[in-house]
Parts: C-alpha cells; structure tokens; sequence
C-alpha cells in the first residue's frame, strides 16, 4: 500500500474514534432530587387549587410552564430531571430514601412555614 492510502485510513480511523457521543444526562443526587421533587410537587398542588377555582378552566396546561420555572430554579432542564426520576424509579432502595428523604424535607418545611407569624386581617 501506498503511503497515501495509508495516511487515508489513519484519518479516517481517527476521525471515526472522535465521533461525538450523545450526552448521557446527569442524575441528580438525592439531596438535589428531594428539593426539585418537593417544589415541583408543591408547584402541582398550586395549580390543582387554583385549576379547582377556575371555573372557566382557563389555566389549561400552565402546570407545565411551571415546572419549566422550577428547572429554572434549580438550574437543570426536563431531560434531567425525568432521567434522574426514571432511574430512581428502577432502582426501589434509593427511590424509597428518596421518597422519606422529600416527605421528612416536605414535613420540616411545613414546620418552618408555621411557626411564621400570620399576617393580621384588618375587620
């Protein structure tokens, strides 16, 4: 083989081993995961009360746009968020710490939320 054919293969083998991977997305820690799991739990439960009240229906799919506010939040995207979830989800330990990590950090957040002074309404 010629010289030429020779450097031809090489670059080609070389330019086929640094094809770019696809990005594997991250899984979020569990301490991460329970705070961005909590607020988009919370965030859900908002919209349920206010979809209830809304008797027009009005608020059609807004939960979604906050979710995307709660990504933002946490500075992470969908994509990592619902990999994170779906892996905690094949793997039942670490989704059950998950799981007993969001309710005790759901139950101290309550706490906290009244122990804060009410607000007075005037009569």
């Amino acid at each position: 083989m010629s010289r030429n054919k020779l450097l031809i293969i090489y670059i080609a083998v070389v330019l086929f081993a640094c094809k770019r991977k696809q990005a594997i997305p991250k899984t979020l820690p569990i301490n991460t995961m329970k705070i961005v799991l909590w607020d988009i739990l919370k965030a859900d439960e908002w919209y349920t009360q206010t979809t209830i009240r809304d008797t027009l229906h009005l608020r059609i799919n807004e939960n979604f746009l906050l979710y995307e506010e709660v990504y933002k939040v946490h500075h992470i995207n969908k994509d990592i968020f619902y990999n994170s979830y779906k892996y905690y989800e094949t793997h039942p330990d670490q989704f059950k710490v998950l799981i007993d990590s969001v309710v005790a950090y759901g139950d101290r957040d309550k706490a906290v939320e009244n122990s804060l002074p009410h607000p007075v309404t005037p009569k």
